[in-house]
């Protein structure tokens, strides 16, 4: 199991709410959490944010300390 797929299970809601005030461009669906579905959820992300999978995971990490 990744590390992002560890912090994604943990604390979702918090890491949703960091993601909205960081880029208020996300929308609901683009934050949308499924059990299982933790890679699905980081390409939307990197998708919309233009970043890497490093990237974002990254930064999920720098959220989690």
């Amino acid at each position: 199991m990744s590390a992002f797929t560890q912090q994604v299970k943990g604390n979702w809601n918090e890491l949703k709410g960091k993601f909205k005030q960081q880029y208020a461009d996300l929308t609901d669906d683009d934050l949308l959490y499924e059990e299982g579905k933790e890679d699905e959820l980081l390409g939307k992300l990197q998708t919309k944010l233009g970043k890497t999978r490093q990237e974002v995971e990254s930064e999920v990490d720098s959220w989690s300390k």
